[in-house]
């Protein structure tokens, strides 16, 4: 069995989609269909194929749906964290954590894709003995992303949410591998923001790395993005 094949991936699917709801209103934004296939199903496909096996989904919003959908493929295992009420990306992960069995474990959007070979994230997160390693795209013509800043070791020298600074060259592609530990060490009193409340905070300690890919980050926040998805995806 390859190293990657014991990571568990937990995907962040539990938002209210409030900007996408107008085009898809019948269903959880993950499960927004892309030529006829469900989102998640792209994402989860594409883990698959690089041999992870275990699934641990977020969930919130019409949360059954994902439920149901999930809990009728057998191949591999599923799991559902559920949450009454919305507690931002860092209390979803915080919920989950019972759930959890690898150390490290993934942590990704699920309203977004970017290709990334999750082997090379894993030694790469490894060789630099990383408190966190986030995946960094290009920026290209994107101006509403993360940004973050590397050095030339790959260090995370910051990480700033929903920022245009001028000397980034990457964004944030929603994709991370952290450590167990860092969750145990949050606090289960409020909602919170990985982006926001988490990440800017760890990157300040030098401990953090950004593993740099040549791929856009492909969302479907927006009824724009979700019809620029449709080709983008195929």
């Amino acid at each position: 069995m390859s190293q990657i094949a014991t990571i568990d991936a937990v995907i962040l699917c539990g938002g209210l989609g409030t900007r996408l709801q107008p085009v898809v209103p019948d269903r959880p934004k993950a499960l927004a269909a892309i030529q006829g296939t469900p989102f998640l199903d792209i994402l989860v496909d594409d883990l698959r194929r690089q041999g992870i096996r275990r699934f641990v989904f977020c969930v919130g919003h019409m949360k059954e749906q994902i439920i149901a959908h999930f809990s009728g493929r057998t191949d591999s295992d599923y799991f559902f964290s559920a949450e009454d009420s919305p507690l931002g990306t860092g209390g979803a992960v915080r919920n989950a954590q019972p759930l959890i069995r690898s150390d490290p474990f993934l942590v990704l959007n699920g309203d977004s894709f970017c290709r990334v070979d999750y082997a090379a994230l894993l030694r790469f997160h490894q060789a630099k003995r990383s408190a966190l390693t986030v995946v960094a795209a290009p920026i290209r013509n994107r101006d509403d992303g993360g940004t973050l800043q590397l050095d030339q070791e790959g260090r995370l020298v910051s990480f700033q949410e929903k920022s245009t600074a001028p000397a980034a060259r990457f964004i944030n592609a929603g994709v991370y591998l952290m450590p167990l530990d860092i969750v145990r060490g949050w606090l289960p009193d409020r909602p919170f923001s990985l982006e926001r409340d988490v990440f800017p905070q760890l990157a300040a300690t030098r401990r953090c790395f950004g593993f740099a890919v040549d791929s856009d980050v492909i969302d479907i926040g927006t009824p724009d993005r979700y019809q620029g998805a449709q080709s983008g995806l195929s």
